[in-house]
């Protein structure tokens, strides 16, 4: 695998992020809670706002361009909520998801937080990735998002975050 740099990113990383989100949301419309067409409208402002919360936002980086992503925020008290992983298509099966995890992962272990995610049901190259990452099905289940027919199952990880 030609060299990829996976690291934390903030604002002024802003045009490379709503680039990859963009494309994302394109790529895989069903596998995020929001959609191409709300943030397609985002300003400058409102990307770097995103970057600049109080957890962490992941680039995979290859000459420059971002081939993957992975985000955080802490939605509930002890938690971090893993959101926003893409890797590009070309970029698959070369390990960068389990790389993205890894640097959300020690993020949230660095503050003393668990990890959860959501994954929706029939995406089942995402939950093999979360399965044998260590995360574990728990049988809730929501719409992706209002007004969806695809519905999402929350996963948590359950190893200690100090073993990472």
């Amino acid at each position: 695998m030609s060299e990829v740099d996976v690291r934390l990113v903030g604002g002024n990383d802003w045009q490379l992020w709503a680039e990859i989100r963009l494309r994302a949301l394109r790529d895989s419309p069903t596998a995020f809670g929001s959609t191409y067409d709300r943030e397609a409208g985002f300003t400058e402002a409102d990307w770097r706002g995103r970057l600049g919360g109080e957890g962490p936002a992941v680039l995979a980086l290859h000459e420059g361009s971002a081939v993957g992503m992975a985000a955080g925020y802490s939605d509930l008290p002890g938690w971090l909520h893993v959101v926003a992983m893409w890797v590009d298509p070309a970029w698959r099966g070369q390990g960068l998801g389990r790389r993205l995890l890894d640097a959300v992962v020690l993020w949230a272990g660095e503050r003393g937080l668990r990890c959860h995610l959501d994954v929706t049901l029939g995406n089942d190259a995402a939950r093999r990735l979360y399965e044998r990452y260590g995360f574990v099905a728990t049988g809730e289940t929501e719409p992706l998002r209002a007004g969806s027919p695809h519905r999402i199952e929350r996963m948590r990880l359950l190893r200690d975050m100090s073993d990472h």
